[in-house]
């Protein structure tokens, strides 16, 4: 996990409208993007190179349709653990980096203490990621499990327009 530094500058409006239209098309060209903004190549490059030095943009990607590298089932389980101490949490966090098929995994409030989400190939795989890893995992005392059924809407999205 990638740890947010202080700003060194403010977000104006041009910064914000560069987020907007980078998390739209991270492949975008900065002759592209500075005619989007309305600014000269060299200053709208020097933004976004001041934007990724201050860790406010931490990466580019591309985004791959899960059921062609057969992960198309989406689960989420929560996970409850056998007690709140700092080394439980920090042996489950070690842990869990491990495994490939968990894409996120956070701690939360509430009556749980893990929310998890997983891409697998079908059911079978499932039953095998939770009864064989996740249920094995150090301080694990139990798991609800939801299965993905259809995905309305998934993004990483984060309006930065004010």
């Amino acid at each position: 996990m990638r740890v947010q530094r202080p700003l060194l500058h403010s977000l104006d409006k041009l910064d914000r409208h560069i987020l907007d239209l980078l998390q739209n098309d991270g492949r975008m060209s900065i002759t592209d993007l500075s005619a989007a903004v309305g600014l000269t190549v060299t200053p709208c490059a020097e933004r976004v190179k001041r934007l990724e030095r201050e860790g406010v943009i931490i990466g580019y990607y591309a985004r791959v349709a899960p059921a062609v590298l057969d992960a198309g089932l989406l689960v989420f389980v929560e996970i409850s653990m056998s007690s709140k101490s700092d080394r439980t949490f920090d042996d489950f966090r070690r842990a869990i980096l491990c495994i490939p098929e968990v894409q996120e995994c956070h701690l939360v409030s509430g009556d749980f203490d893990y929310l998890v989400k997983a891409r697998i190939k079908e059911i079978g795989q499932y039953r095998h990621l939770l009864g064989d890893i996740l249920l094995r995992l150090p301080g694990v005392t139990q798991t609800k499990s939801c299965v993905v059924m259809e995905e309305v809407k998934e993004t990483l999205f984060i309006a930065a327009q004010k």
